[in-house]
């Protein structure tokens, strides 16, 4: 039976497109969830772990004045980290999240479950807002859930980057 990840994997392979990940407060999950998937290094070229600012900024290219203004949780972000990402890794497409998994660093602006994910294609690149009220573990595996639906659904046609 296809599920959802193998179902991108073969879109990907379909399209001949290759995809990366820089990841931050999901630890790698979204790169677990698509290499778990037969044939995926056919698709999927790699992943950075972004987890401190000065990763993102020093290997990513995330911007000191982007930190510095909106933070390392914020749609500026995850937007530098994708398009960086999709630069350093050669993909096609790259996802990124940046968030606050919890249970503690939340604070009333931004608070626990607030992650933001990145996607960087040949369209530009974008950026969506969520927010989870799980615990720390919940919260990491909706965000990489979310993302995988956002590339699902640029894979199918569902989502035109610039449109929606």
């Amino acid at each position: 039976m296809d599920n959802g990840n193998e179902f991108i994997t073969r879109l990907l392979r379909e399209k001949g497109l290759t995809v990366g990940t820089v990841e931050s407060a999901t630890g790698g999950l979204i790169a677990d969830t698509l290499t778990n998937i037969a044939g995926s290094s056919r698709v999927y070229e790699g992943s950075i772990i972004a987890y401190s600012n000065e990763i993102k900024n020093r290997i990513v290219g995330v911007k000191e004045e982007s930190l510095a203004e909106y933070g390392a949780v914020s749609a500026v972000v995850a937007e530098q980290m994708a398009a960086g990402g999709r630069q350093l890794l050669g993909v096609d497409i790259c996802l990124a999240d940046t968030g606050i998994a919890g249970p503690s660093g939340g604070t009333p602006d931004k608070p626990v479950g607030l992650f933001y994910l990145g996607f960087s294609c040949a369209q530009g690149t974008f950026s969506r807002e969520h927010r989870f009220s799980g615990d720390r573990l919940a919260n990491k595996q909706e965000a990489a859930t979310a993302a995988l639906h956002w590339l699902r659904d640029y894979l199918s046609g569902e989502w035109v980057p610039g449109l929606s």
